[in-house]
């Protein structure tokens, strides 16, 4: 007989001696849900939550790097007039969003084994200090903060020098 016949089975059993009983029984499966629904339910906000912090993050980023390369556009015009290459220019573009990327990826890093004790009680079998998922959050969030930085640095690699230079 299947484990999943079994409680069925039992149930029966039970109302056919005395159907008054106030007894019904529960599986393993169904006995783990409801005890496991409190941390399933915070790790599903969580991570939800993650999500959206990540779509807002990656949206300040860009922001942040469209700011800069458009404040910089008539420095970036002169480089190329100048004869600056394609890696030279995107390095320029790319220089300050990358360090403030580092920089916050330490800061959240930092600040994530700080949390991890928190996080460690209510997350069911979350280990508090798991070299894995923060090294894959920092990465992950340096990915996603490279590829919101590299929109404005190619939108600074087709400035054309001569029309920057004739609007100033």
């Amino acid at each position: 007989m299947l484990r999943n016949e079994i409680a069925p089975s039992l149930q029966r059993l039970i109302n056919g001696i005395d159907p008054s009983l106030p007894y019904h029984i529960h599986t393993w499966p169904q006995q783990l849900q409801f005890a496991l629904f409190p941390s399933r339910a915070a790790t599903t906000a969580l991570g939800i939550m993650g999500l959206l912090a990540a779509m807002l993050a990656v949206t300040g980023i860009f922001g942040m790097a469209s700011y800069s390369v458009t404040r910089r556009m008539k420095e970036l015009g002169i480089r190329v007039a100048l004869g600056a290459q394609p890696v030279q220019l995107m390095r320029a573009a790319l220089a300050r969003p990358v360090y403030l990327l580092i920089g916050g990826s330490v800061a959240g890093l930092i600040l994530g084994v700080l949390a991890s004790g928190v996080l460690a009680h209510i997350v069911y079998q979350a280990t508090p200090h798991d070299p894995v998922v923060l090294l894959g959050v920092a990465l992950t969030m340096l990915l996603l903060g490279t590829v919101a930085t590299l929109v404005p640095a190619r939108r600074a690699q087709s400035v054309d020098p001569a029309r920057l230079l004739r609007d100033e």
